[in-house]
């Protein structure tokens, strides 16, 4: 049976743990404690817990949200039809992983136990979406695999959390990434 939907405070409340959460995990990395959550989002531990039992289901619930969000814009970008969609698409998720140091971290650990391989995968099906609309529109190169271009910027999104890598390191870098797809 599916649970009933929830009433729009209990809404408002999980969209602020939610919030909060990607903050407080952003500044303070993935070990940082769910009552530090639950200040930052004003809210009572129980609350948190209430929506999220444990930290790796709030962690789970964060990666579900960026992979909702990153697959609404990917779904944007595709509709426009532009063979550039996918590198557009890139270079946005590099530039929003080099500010959301949770998910990037989560990425680089397998995280497992909080669903990233999930929302890996699908970020791949989003991926091969956009890959497939800049091979009908002839700018990306021959035998391009979605699974090489999903490998390609993970590393990137990890490597924008590396100690140096300025904005213009980052889209120099990212640049020259896209480069390599193009024919």
């Amino acid at each position: 049976m599916p649970e009933p939907p929830l009433r729009a405070d209990a809404r408002r409340n999980r969209a602020r743990i939610l919030a909060a959460a990607a903050e407080v995990f952003d500044a303070l990395g993935t070990s940082a404690s769910t009552e530090e959550v639950a200040r930052s989002a004003g809210v009572a531990i129980g609350t948190v817990f209430r929506h999220f039992p444990t930290k790796a289901d709030l962690l789970a619930a964060l990666m579900k949200d960026v992979q909702e969000r990153l697959a609404v814009r990917a779904a944007t970008l595709a509709a426009e039809g532009d063979g550039q969609a996918l590198f557009t698409f890139f270079a946005e998720v590099v530039d929003h992983a080099a500010g959301a140091r949770t998910v990037v971290h989560l990425l680089a650990a397998g995280g497992t136990d909080v669903g990233v391989d999930r929302q890996v995968a699908g970020l791949g099906g989003v991926v091969e979406v956009l890959l497939a609309r800049a091979r009908e529109a002839g700018t990306v190169r021959a035998g391009v695999a979605a699974d090489e271009v999903t490998a390609l910027l993970t590393a990137a999104c990890h490597g924008a959390l590396a100690a140096g890598w300025t904005p213009d390191l980052r889209r120099r870098t990212v640049a020259r990434l896209l480069d390599g797809l193009r024919p």
